[in-house]
């Protein structure tokens, strides 16, 4: 019996590497939950094969991803999109061309809210539906944003816990479907807690996380340096490990390291990723972002950093930001569970303080490790790359404004 095959098409706007890597997570199941099965002597249902196209980079493109453009590559930090402002309003372009003359059946933008918002604005123009897969974070600065937001998004799949009632409550179609940074981490985090039984202060372990943008990490990279050396003086033995997300950002590291003052600084480079070189770690320097909720899962107790430009954080962020904390394990726990220098300024000596007295307290470090897995346990259960592609799979279903392609 011949099987009839419906062809979907679906746009994904993903500017940076982790949400490149969220949606290359989407797109494989997808594929295995569109691999329908046919029984002998039954009907076979209709087969959806799914295409993809948009902004992404190299491993969305393996993933079976048409680029448009490479966006994960001239990934940038907030303070200094001003100087690609051009780059930008060229994809926005090019998106809104795209959508005039192969209007996609969904729109699915992942993350970089600044640009993403500008895409489904074009999307609805086209009356393509909208999926924001990373729900904008509102709640934390920009909560006038929310208009703008119930014009240009059908569904919000949101990936911390509070988020869905959130903007529920204010007339957004949210469903909360874990944190996809867990969709390759065993469920079972209890193995992750650190005791520190066997804890040795002076041949500590520490992690260097600097980032997966090239801005962060020259930000913060020369910093996380000199405060590892100023550790080594103290803790003599102690273990340092960097990671990077690829071989690029690798020899970015190796490079301004080798023309710090720190060059002769030991510091071992982690084949794994940043997950395991947490689970490896006594103790992280760690730029704020979603990567301190893969330490958390790993039972790692962390110090996070983040650098801004002294001018603007002064003169406009610090009246934005509406939270008391700024940090996602801060956020989560509504208090200072690890330490936060967001932004530091005028110098490194309390973060090294702060470094200090922590690996010089191993009951600290136990309790900050059970908390830690405690407090992401609620976003480890489930694969956020199945609840989402739940979702797509019935907007796909849903969407009867144009019959599919057969």
């Amino acid at each position: 019996m011949t099987q009839q095959t419906q062809s979907r098409h679906i746009f994904i706007s993903a500017l940076e590497y982790s949400a490149e890597m969220h949606c290359v997570h989407l797109i494989a199941a997808l594929q295995q939950k569109t691999a329908a099965a046919v029984w002998p002597g039954q009907t076979p249902p209709p087969q959806q094969t799914l295409r993809f196209a948009g902004f992404g980079g190299r491993q969305l493109a393996e993933a079976g991803c048409s680029l448009l453009d490479d966006t994960v590559s001239r990934a940038a930090m907030i303070y200094n999109v001003l100087g690609q402002l051009g780059y930008y309003r060229r994809l926005i372009r090019q998106a809104q061309l795209y959508f005039a003359h192969n209007r996609p059946d969904l729109v699915i933008v992942c993350d970089s809210p600044a640009f993403n918002f500008h895409i489904a604005k074009a999307a609805k123009k086209h009356r393509i539906p909208v999926l924001f897969y990373v729900a904008p974070q509102l709640w934390a600065w920009g909560p006038w944003r929310i208009g703008k937001l119930r014009r240009c998004c059908d569904k919000l799949a949101c990936i911390l816990p509070f988020e869905k009632d959130w903007f529920a409550a204010r007339g957004i179609d949210a469903q909360f479907v874990s944190n996809p940074l867990f969709d390759p981490i065993d469920t079972d985090l209890e193995k992750n807690f650190k005791s520190y039984t066997a804890y040795d202060p002076a041949a500590a372990r520490i992690a260097l996380l600097p980032g997966s943008r090239e801005a962060e990490i020259r930000s913060l990279w020369p910093a996380m340096l000199t405060i590892a050396a100023a550790l080594q003086k103290k803790h003599p033995a102690a273990v340092f490990t960097a990671c990077a997300p690829d071989a690029l950002k690798r020899a970015l590291l190796e490079k301004l390291k080798s023309q710090s003052p720190h060059a002769d600084l030991p510091v071992a480079f982690a084949a794994a990723g940043l997950y395991e070189t947490a689970r490896q770690a006594d103790l992280a320097l760690i730029a704020s972002g979603s990567a301190t909720l893969q330490a958390a899962a790993a039972g790692c107790p962390m110090i996070v950093m983040y650098q801004s430009n002294k001018w603007l954080w002064h003169l406009l962020a610090r009246w934005l930001v509406r939270l008391r904390f700024l940090s996602l394990p801060n956020i989560l726990a509504g208090k200072e569970l690890v330490p936060e220098f967001m932004p530091y300024f005028t110098s490194l000596d309390p973060i090294i303080a702060r470094a200090d007295g922590l690996l010089n307290t191993p009951s600290r470090l136990s309790s900050i490790s059970q908390a830690l897995i405690e407090l992401v346990r609620p976003m480890a259960q489930r694969r956020a790359s199945d609840a989402v592609a739940d979702i797509v799979l019935d907007m796909l279903a849903a969407d009867t404004s144009r019959p599919a392609v057969g």
